[in-house]
């Protein structure tokens, strides 16, 4: 019988807190302590997520459990399907103080906002002290990012990654950058080839624990986007290390090269797909940099793949988590470009004659993963380009991705993907035309749409689109020194040429918001 001791501490560990290092956990006591662990309709509902990101977490907390209990840990585990369960973790947490009457209750903070400020009142509910803990997993606690961001009329990732670079001593020599640079990207943005030919990626078949699990989520969500048919991620510290060192082995010399291509059927390409690992836990984001670091040292990659990939995690991971804690919660509701149009429907079922989009959206469903290149400038592009609602893309992200988390989505879709924040994330809006798709994709050598066209029913709507958004903010992006080109070119477009391409976007858009095959 799982029992709390007179004094012990209720800890409570969440779905994507799955680290032995927690600092919840830090100073357990076995013999006194009790570890609550819950799975809630409200987590897995409060967005409609993909059945394979609902199975990762859930699966990874039961893995997680086993192995807390294999270690002497007392584990107290509510299951979905309980009938007692209330659907909340305030609920759980109350119902587990009630039987267990601890002296004191411990939790880790939580990644997303709203679950952070409904911690924070946990103990007028239970009259039980709380401690809310620092969630140190993260290598920039958000006090520090605050400080970092004090004082400055613009904050940049590229400054913010160098100065985590010399702080953990990230590819440095001597306090200098190794290979005497901070940033590689220029060497990062190759075309694809139509010999590359990327290796598979490691899959880790269910066991009995994971199956159960995909069962329950069959079972219980059955009208969520995509299905849980296929499941094959990591969901223990132990396969999660081995997918990265996969990635470290047979993926990441290509990496830097390949980084920003798309490829029809290569849904992965060389990426590392340890997204869901870091943001559920089951790797920190130092072991990852770490062994990339450990990998170039050995002369088993190159610098500017092991760069690349290590910008991402210390850099990018770690700015997009301080905005969102710095800017949240009036970020949630910023829209700068005034944004209206509904998402549609293509979103969710992928038929549309846009060979990208019908790839990009195929791929998320059938994995609930796209990588970078595919949600900014496919999809996102896309949402940006045609003005659709920050609100309703946002949620889109959070919903069919199994890496995503508000944290880590919001940042990227409302700041990156649509400029929603102003310039808070970038300082350029990532539009692109369908030139773009064509230099970094084989996608539209198949497309229904003539990619160098600009009018005309068979003509790319990405091209129209295109001029149509720079015309609709001109004024606006017409100061920005990295919007001044297409500005300047679009005032020097013959007008009939201008009007024929945004009554070609009108058109467009039109027959998509009423349905119509576009």
């Amino acid at each position: 019988m799982v029992e709390i001791a007179p004094g012990g501490t209720l800890r409570i560990v969440l779905g994507d807190q799955c680290s032995a290092g927690l600092s919840a956990l830090r100073d357990l006591d076995p013999a006194q302590d009790v570890v609550l662990m819950s799975e809630v309709m409200g987590e897995c509902t409060y967005v409609k997520h993909h059945p394979k990101k609902i199975v990762l977490v859930l699966s990874a907390m039961r893995h997680f459990a086993r192995a807390l209990q294999a270690r002497g840990v007392q584990v107290d585990y509510i299951q979905l399907d309980d009938p007692a369960n209330t659907g909340s973790l305030r609920g759980e947490m109350l119902r587990a103080v009630a039987r267990h009457r601890p002296a004191a209750v411990v939790a880790t903070e939580a990644g997303e906002w709203r679950l952070t400020e409904d911690m924070r009142r946990w103990h007028e509910a239970s009259g039980v002290e709380t401690e809310i803990r620092d969630d140190d997993r993260f290598l920039c606690r958000i006090q520090d990012f605050r400080a970092w961001a004090r004082d400055r009329g613009a904050f940049r990732m590229e400054t913010f990654y160098r100065d985590m670079r010399r702080r953990y001593g990230v590819l440095m020599d001597d306090g200098a950058p190794a290979g005497g640079q901070w940033n590689y990207d220029p060497e990062n943005r190759k075309p694809p080839s139509k010999t590359i030919a990327p290796p598979a990626v490691p899959r880790f078949e269910p066991d009995e624990i994971t199956e159960a699990v995909m069962a329950l989520v069959t079972r219980s969500f059955p009208d969520h986007f995509g299905d849980a048919d296929g499941f094959a991620m990591p969901v223990t510290h132990r396969d999660a290390a081995a997918a990265l060192q996969d990635f470290v082995t047979n993926r990441l010399p290509l990496f830097g090269d390949w980084q920003d291509a798309m490829k029809t059927g290569e849904s992965a390409m060389y990426h590392a797909l340890i997204s869901t690992s870091l943001n559920t836990g089951l790797l920190s984001p130092l072991e990852a940099c770490q062994a990339a670091e450990a990998a170039w040292r050995a002369g088993l990659a190159p610098l500017n793949a092991v760069e690349g990939f290590v910008r991402q995690i210390l850099g990018w991971r770690e700015f997009v988590r301080g905005v969102y804690w710095l800017k949240m919660p009036e970020y949630g509701t910023l829209n700068s470009l005034e944004a209206t149009r509904p998402l549609p429907a293509l979103y969710w079922t992928a038929e549309t004659r846009m060979n990208c989009l019908h790839q990009a959206v195929g791929d998320t469903r059938r994995h609930a993963y796209a990588h970078h290149i595919q949600r900014l400038m496919i999809t996102g592009n896309f949402a940006l380009l045609a003005g659709l609602h920050p609100d309703e893309v946002d949620e889109w992200y959070l919903i069919v991705y199994a890496d995503a988390y508000e944290w880590v989505e919001m940042p990227n879709v409302r700041g990156m993907a649509l400029h929603a924040d102003g310039g808070i994330m970038g300082s350029k809006p990532y539009a692109a035309s369908g030139a773009y798709i064509n230099r970094m994709s084989d996608y539209c050598r198949k497309c229904h749409y003539d990619v160098k066209l600009g009018v005309g029913e068979r003509a790319c709507p990405f091209n129209a689109l295109y001029w149509d958004f720079i015309a609709r903010h001109s004024a606006r992006f017409g100061q920005n020194p990295r919007m001044a080109m297409p500005v300047r070119t679009l005032a020097k477009m013959e007008p009939g040429r201008v009007a024929a391409l945004r009554e070609r976007a009108a058109a467009f858009l039109a027959a998509m918001d009423a349905g119509e095959a576009v």
